[in-house]
């Protein structure tokens, strides 16, 4: 492992691993996956990461909310959870301008290209309704 760049050498023997495992990981990308998982249902999300597990906590909406701010923050990259993340706050019950606006505020943090992008995907994920 090189001491230059442990994060590379890392990222190495993770590739590797996953390619000894399952020769078929040195391939697979994760894109288009998503839609093979059915949307939980408002109250399933609820049961399992919201107030069901935490009375007086955290709405499942409020939840995926913040996971959406998290993703665009760090910069946007990773599509397809953004994509679930949309997909399952439309279905918590958030309206396209809520969704909107937490990407909007997390834009103030994560830099306008990040917005951009998350913005393009939400547009996209939710656009899909309107062709349904």
């Amino acid at each position: 492992m090189s001491d230059d760049n442990p994060f590379a050498a890392m990222m190495k023997l993770g590739q590797d691993w996953a390619a000894q495992m399952n020769p078929a990981m040195t391939s697979f990308a994760s894109k288009g996956v998503f839609d093979m998982f059915p949307t939980m249902s408002k109250d399933m999300m609820e049961t399992f990461f919201g107030k069901g597990l935490n009375p007086g906590g955290l709405d499942a909406k409020t939840r995926l909310m913040l996971t959406l701010t998290g993703l665009t923050i760090t910069g946007a990259q990773a599509e397809t959870q953004i994509r679930a993340t949309v997909r399952h706050l439309s279905e918590a019950g958030a309206t396209r301008k809520e969704i909107a606006e937490v990407i909007a505020q997390a834009g103030l943090f994560g830099g306008v290209p990040a917005m951009t992008q998350a913005m393009t995907i939400a547009t996209e994920e939710l656009s899909k309704d309107d062709n349904a």
